[in-house]
């Protein structure tokens, strides 16, 4: 679909873009801010409003720690299952505690209606490296396989929920570590709107 935003490929020599989706929660999120630090890498945050309103104070940690955050709904809302107008109030009631330009859908599904309208007033960002880490199914080691194949101007999915926590604990650091030793930069999402 147009005006989604996939990658960013005009980005400088060897730089990926490090997403997490589904946050803040105090069971993970401040884990991977402390990772963060450790490789002094910013990254963008794409938040749920429920979440942001129960955990302000994390919130705050991730802006105050240089991190960007954005728009993930306000219930982490099935787009293409639930009315445009449903959809737009619960982004409006997010919006409440994630001031913030940047969106992305949940389950990156969203309908061409719903995009329509959104676009005015956000840039829809979504991914070009999933990494799985929510399945259940795969193994850590799958999960970091699946980070591993970023190349320059890739955005990359992880997710800051309980759900991923096994995956994400593992292939985290590890992807961290294996990008750093390859001098790629970790840059935030640029709002352009």
């Amino acid at each position: 679909m147009k005006s989604l935003v996939w990658n960013l490929p005009g980005s400088e020599k060897n730089t990926l873009y490090l997403t997490f989706d589904d946050g803040p929660i105090p069971e993970v999120t401040p884990w991977v801010l402390d990772q963060l630090r450790l490789f002094n890498v910013r990254a963008t945050f794409f938040c749920v409003g429920e979440n942001a309103a129960r955990y302000p104070e994390l919130l705050e940690r991730i802006v105050n720690e240089g991190h960007v955050i954005g728009n993930h709904t306000h219930n982490h809302l099935k787009g293409w299952s639930t009315t445009d107008r449903e959809y737009f109030r619960n982004i409006i009631e997010a919006g409440k505690h994630i001031p913030s330009r940047l969106f992305r859908p949940p389950y990156g599904r969203i309908k061409p209606s719903q995009l329509k309208v959104l676009r005015k007033q956000y840039q829809v960002i979504m991914w070009s490296v999933l990494t799985q880490d929510y399945d259940q199914k795969i193994s850590p080691e799958r999960c970091l396989d699946n980070a591993c194949t970023s190349a320059n101007g890739d955005i990359v999915l992880f997710h800051d929920s309980v759900k991923a926590q096994k995956n994400l604990e593992y292939a985290l650091p590890r992807f961290l570590k294996y990008y750093s030793e390859k001098e790629f930069l970790f840059k935030t999402i640029p709002q352009l709107l």
